[in-house]
């Protein structure tokens, strides 16, 4: 895939649980590099939306593309196959792996992606310097606060150069003045490696560090706007 054609798009996507319409028709061009929040109330479709964007959940009906490729009608293991590829993900817990140093776990979609081992400790390392977690590589999650665990999450979403990186809820868990300086560097730093940024969050002040914001209410769009964002 080229790096210069890596937009994100979503045609009359439509996702269905038994019979609740969590999307009802959703329509949305994301160009490539771009900040965007998603926001709306509990239940309004939102996770839902960027789960399907991400390929963790396949739409019901509709189509998703990434630079023009297909997305949401690859069989499961080249769809997992992409994520790893191009995807990254900073989840409101982290998600790290509990019993793995934070270099480990920053290496991890790197050598899932068939890299050598020392090549990815090498590039997780990196990163964790340019986040100014050196002090925190062989610490494992349970031994850092959490704000330091969200800065590995957002090292391990980049470590793989991905072309988007998608946030649910990232300061969710965090204090105001810590989610403060997560956004900033989440934002910081997908600018600085050019990945489109994808959030999903109930706070609006998470939401003004984006450029662009969409409002979900009952599966559909509500409201799309530009924020003129803090990036």
């Amino acid at each position: 895939m080229s790096t210069d054609n890596r937009a994100l798009t979503g045609r009359a996507l439509v996702k269905n649980f038994g019979n609740v319409h969590a999307l009802a028709g959703v329509d949305i061009d994301i160009p490539s590099g771009q900040a965007l929040a998603i926001m709306g109330p509990s239940g309004s479709g939102k996770s839902t939306l960027l789960h399907c964007l991400s390929g963790i959940l396949t739409p019901t009906s509709g189509e998703i593309c990434l630079g023009g490729q297909s997305v949401s009608g690859l069989s499961d293991k080249i769809r997992s196959r992409l994520r790893l590829k191009h995807f990254g993900f900073v989840f409101q817990d982290g998600q790290l792996v509990p019993e793995l140093p934070a270099n480990e776990n920053v290496a991890l979609p790197l050598m899932l992606s068939d890299a050598s081992r020392r090549t990815a400790i090498s590039a997780a390392d990196d990163w964790l310097r340019r986040l100014g977690l050196e002090d925190e590589a062989n610490r494992r999650p349970g031994e850092m606060s959490g704000g330091q665990a969200q800065r590995v999450a957002i090292a391990r979403a980049l470590a793989a150069s991905p072309a988007v990186v998608f946030a649910d809820e990232p300061t969710g868990a965090l204090d105001q003045a810590t989610g403060h300086e997560v956004m900033q560097l989440l934002t910081t730093t997908c600018r600085m490696s050019g990945a489109t940024l994808v959030v999903v969050t109930h706070d609006p002040q998470v939401a003004a560090w984006c450029e662009r914001l969409v409002e979900i209410r009952d599966g559909r769009i509500h409201a799309d706007s530009k924020t003129g964002g803090a990036r």
